[in-house]
């Protein structure tokens, strides 16, 4: 979809900063994904909670000295 839209000089210029893209078109829609890839993790996250009880980081790093 073709769209005319102001962006901030100093917006675009860190976008492009971190994604490293080649085009502003790029940038733009690289960060248009991350952002709806984040709100979907957001929404599996509230769905399933927290995992209470799932071992911890130690306990893990031990099972895995152990093999």
């Amino acid at each position: 979809m073709k769209t005319t839209i102001d962006i901030p000089d100093d917006a675009l210029r860190e976008v492009i900063r971190h994604t490293g893209a080649a085009t502003k078109r790029e940038a733009v829609v690289t960060a248009i994904q991350e952002y709806n890839r984040r709100k979907r993790l957001a929404k599996v996250a509230r769905h399933f909670g927290t995992l209470k009880g799932f071992m911890t980081r130690d306990e893990l790093q031990h099972l895995r000295r152990d093999r």
